[in-house]
């Protein structure tokens, strides 16, 4: 039984999990937030919708991305781990627990991966 590389095909697989699932919750948010129109959207810490959208996008599309291939993997967790805080303890505090549960997973996957980084098989690796 090979540790490391155990402990590496683990990272890559909560990379991808966090990463690549992510993307299907961004990908709507960015197609929204490029429609055009009035936009409808939860303004949890003041900044207005608009910006509470785009800042949305940046994490959950632009970082979950970068997450997904493995670079500086660690800088761009934190962004969507803050993105899931406020969506499980902001958002969503009111709600019962089935309504933030995937929040608090997400938040966590991407906690393992701030204190972990990016693992062996990941862009960062490569350009070592």
């Amino acid at each position: 039984m090979n540790t490391a590389k155990n402990y590496d095909l683990s990272i890559l697989l909560i990379r991808i999990t966090a990463g690549g699932l992510m993307l299907t919750h961004g990908f709507p948010k960015m197609m929204k937030l490029f429609a055009g129109g009035e936009i409808q959207f939860a303004d949890p810490i003041g900044i207005g919708m608009t910006a509470s959208l785009a800042l949305a996008v940046f994490s959950e599309v632009i970082c979950s991305f970068l997450v997904l291939v493995g670079y500086k993997t660690r800088w761009f967790a934190i962004p969507l781990a803050i993105t899931m805080f406020i969506a499980a303890f902001v958002v969503h505090l009111s709600h019962p627990w089935a309504k933030k549960e995937m929040a608090i997973i997400y938040l966590l996957m991407y906690l393992a991966l701030i204190i972990s980084g990016s693992g062996k098989y990941s862009v960062d690796h490569k350009l070592k």
